[in-house]
């Protein structure tokens, strides 16, 4: 007999966004145990590590794993190559730079073998398919490919201890996703959102991010707790 959530555990990707701080908040309101698993894949955002430990310790976690996966090795992002400008011009139609290859994909596939592993059968991650800055694997339907492939792809999956994929942000907007930040009585300052970090860790208010943040905040009615190095 499969166990339900809370028995197992559930694996939830912690990046030290806004967005991931929420998951992961709503995961321990739910009542799981909470294994957060943060990927430091050498991006550019390095703080947004720090923050991720902050998120961690702050919720509790029952285990908080920082797995490295040096994806500059690989390139074609602009938040893995530092020759690759971020871009600062407003959200865009199309696919931007700061798009990394693949990523939800490798990072889900990551959290599906240490959930496997640790007898978790739920994951969690903060995709959003809104306010989000074009990425093809924050879709519906990526999602629902990858649970599918998760029952397909492991021991657990095909002897029926069937996993799921948890994506409770996916029909939020980013005011949504500030206004369950308030809710759920944590303090958003905590997060990193910025594409391109300023001295002093300053956000630097011009990226897609930066301003999607604070488009969020503003749109909510919430004070932003953000230190942004220029006005986004």
């Amino acid at each position: 007999m499969q166990k339900n959530d809370a028995e197992n555990g559930a694996v939830v990707l912690v990046s030290g966004g806004l967005d991931s701080m929420v998951v992961a908040a709503l995961a321990v309101e739910a009542g799981h145990r909470l294994i957060a698993l943060t990927i430091d894949y050498n991006q550019r955002h390095r703080i947004e590590l720090e923050a991720a430990a902050r998120i961690a310790r702050h919720l509790g976690a029952e285990r908080h794993i920082v797995l490295p996966l040096d994806l500059t090795r690989f390139g074609g992002s602009s938040l893995t190559d530092a020759a690759l400008a971020v871009p600062k011009d407003g959200v865009q139609p199309g696919i931007p730079s700061t798009y990394v290859p693949a990523r939800n994909t490798i990072f889900l596939s990551l959290a599906l073998g240490l959930a496997e592993a640790t007898g978790a059968r739920a994951i969690h991650i903060g995709v959003n398919a809104l306010d989000y800055s074009g990425y093809p694997d924050c879709r519906p339907e990526f999602v629902e490919a990858f649970e599918t492939l998760a029952n397909l792809a492991t021991k657990a999956g095909v002897e029926g201890d069937r996993f799921v994929v948890r994506t409770p942000l996916l029909h939020m907007t980013k005011a949504d996703i500030a206004a369950e930040a308030a809710r759920l009585g944590i303090d958003a300052g905590m997060s990193w959102s910025c594409y391109d970090p300023q001295p002093g860790d300053l956000h630097c208010g011009q990226c897609d991010s930066c301003r999607l943040r604070s488009k969020g905040f503003a749109e909510a009615g919430l004070p932003d707790p953000t230190r942004y190095v220029a006005a986004p």
